[in-house]
């Protein structure tokens, strides 16, 4: 199998990858001084560290929807509110344990990128 260059997405992104890309994301928010744990976020506060998240591993950003799926597969608490609320209409509740990995994942890779 071929694997994609710098400059190309993967089309077929599967389960794994998005947890990977969402769990280096939470990671991301926290390195950059936020709070994360027991705060109930709105999503568009974490599109930032989405996208960089997905830059960084070279794959398309992420939908809300794959986000969402991706979130809560990692167990984080997810739910959504009406549209006229927020543009990207979901709001992220991640626990002290996971906002532990999600940073220990992120400084590992960072680590290994240097």
């Amino acid at each position: 199998m071929r694997q994609p260059t710098l400059f190309e997405s993967r089309k077929g992104r599967n389960a794994s990858d998005a947890e990977e890309v969402a769990l280096y994301a939470l990671g991301d928010f926290q390195a950059r001084g936020k709070v994360l744990a027991g705060r109930d976020l709105p999503l568009d506060r974490l599109r930032g560290a989405l996208k960089r998240a997905s830059d960084s591993f070279g794959v398309e950003e992420l939908s809300d929807e794959q986000a969402v799926r991706a979130f809560q597969s990692l167990g984080a608490e997810v739910r959504r509110v009406p549209p006229f609320v927020a543009k990207h209409p979901f709001r992220v509740t991640v626990s002290e344990d996971l906002a532990q990995q999600a940073l220990e994942a992120f400084r590992k890779r960072n680590a290994q990128e240097e």
